[in-house]
């Protein structure tokens, strides 16, 4: 399998497309010539503050424009989860009040962190007011029975200027090393997120591209359902730990490499 023969695309946000408030090089250009031939793509993230609709939006804003439709969270399916495995519950969400809104939409009832005895679940997303208090109440909570969810275990996120902030995967671990419980993790690299993309994109997994900058979760989970990986290797360059299919230093790379041997969508090879 090469590049040649892949139909679609699927790309990671955070330091694949995008870096804190700034697009990355290249990034505009490639979806648009991508788009322009006929490919489909779908941005699959493992946002766990914010969900697709928001993501589209901040898409949008940076000169990429896109629909609800073009982006898939795992934001988005921690509510599922949950319901597929308990039904409406209970719960804490040690998160955004975004994530508190999405779960309560899907039927789900978050509870304030006081009220812990009383959870059936435990969420946990990134949480920028994470203390000692939330901590407390849901390890607590698991400990005590709670089923525990994490929407990723990404340790950290990029941001802006090569630094990073805490991921949810830091405070999960946090739960999880009080409460002695391992977490239900939804987000990549679990299958859930990166077989929504392939049903997106409406191909075989096999010619689907992952494309991301994150060995443990876009390039191992990618390759475990069979996707065609596309690694965006960080500066200076690190021996992968899982080997993709290609290695690109930038998505510029990437677009010179699609342009010297692409094949429309409907050709014939």
């Amino acid at each position: 399998m090469t590049l040649r023969e892949v139909r679609g695309f699927a790309f990671d946000l955070d330091g694949t497309i995008w870096a804190g408030p700034h697009l990355l090089p290249g990034a505009a250009e490639l979806v648009e010539a991508l788009r322009r031939a006929g490919y489909p793509l779908v941005f699959a993230s493992n946002s766990s503050r914010y969900g697709s609709e928001a993501l589209a939006r901040e898409l949008t804003r940076l000169g990429i424009p896109a629909a609800r439709h073009d982006v898939i969270a795992a934001f988005d399916l921690v509510a599922d989860e949950i319901h597929d495995r308990l039904g409406p519950v209970d719960l804490l969400a040690i998160g955004t009040s975004e994530l508190a809104s999405a779960l309560e939409e899907a039927g789900h009832r978050p509870l304030p962190m006081d009220r812990w005895r009383e959870a059936k679940a435990v969420v946990v997303g990134n949480d920028p007011l994470f203390d000692f208090g939330r901590l407390r109440a849901a390890s607590r909570a698991v400990a005590a029975g709670a089923v525990f969810f994490a929407v990723n275990m990404d340790e950290r996120f990029p941001v802006a200027d090569g630094q990073f902030d805490p991921g949810c995967g830091a405070l999960a671990e946090a739960v999880a090393t009080a409460a002695r419980v391992r977490p239900i993790v939804v987000g990549k690299p679990h299958p859930r997120l990166f077989e929504a993309a392939i049903a997106r994109l409406g191909c075989s997994a096999r010619q689907a591209a992952m494309v991301g900058d994150n060995q443990a979760s876009d390039i191992v989970g990618g390759r475990s359902v069979g996707m065609f990986t596309i690694w965006l290797e960080p500066q200076p360059a690190c021996e992968p730990t899982t080997q993709p299919d290609l290695a690109v230093a930038s998505l510029t790379d990437l677009h010179r490499l699609w342009l010297d041997g692409r094949a429309g969508p409907g050709e014939t090879r």
